[in-house]
């Protein structure tokens, strides 16, 4: 990590999202554009004189919405990294606007981790690591499980190692 005595050398980070993530993610489309699909299917079914533009609708909806869960994970998988040093934690995300983002270990305020229902499913967790920055906190999402659970306790323990008052 260090160039020489006393410098950082910033690089990208080296670590990629769980595979499954990417399904986590191809899922999250799929139930983002089936709720509005379903109801211009319904809307179409019981409305006559829209039928037509109803459906239509629907079906573009659901062509574009079906298009971009099978082609938007792939690329954010591509796209999404992060990694955990003594010094920082580093997190890229982004597709079309890329954004690395670097809090200093003396900077963290909280870890959390989160594994919502559908993350659950896929045995995936959220690590949040909340910072002293109008930015907002850092998320590295996609992780499995045990991943997660293994950052947020050695973020934790390199935390409360490191001098500062995270302000």
């Amino acid at each position: 990590m260090t160039a020489g005595e006393g410098t950082i050398r910033l690089r990208p980070p080296r670590h990629a999202p769980d595979r499954r993530a990417a399904v986590w993610w191809r899922a999250r489309c799929l139930l983002l554009t089936a709720a509005p699909v379903a109801v211009l299917g319904v809307l179409g079914a019981f409305i006559a004189p829209a039928r037509f533009w109803l459906l239509t609708a629907a079906a573009a909806l659901g062509a574009v919405g079906l298009l971009c869960s099978v082609l938007l994970p792939l690329w954010w998988f591509r796209t999404h990294r992060w990694e955990v040093t003594g010094d920082a934690v580093y997190v890229s995300t982004g597709v079309v606007l890329r954004e690395w983002r670097i809090a200093p270990m003396s900077r963290i305020q909280t870890v959390d981790t989160l594994r919502g229902p559908l993350e659950q499913l896929f045995g995936l967790a959220t690590v949040t690591v909340t910072t002293a920055s109008a930015k907002g906190a850092l998320r590295i999402g996609g992780l499995a499980h045990g991943t997660a659970a293994e950052l947020a306790e050695r973020l934790t323990r390199i935390t409360q190692d490191t001098p500062g008052d995270a302000t």
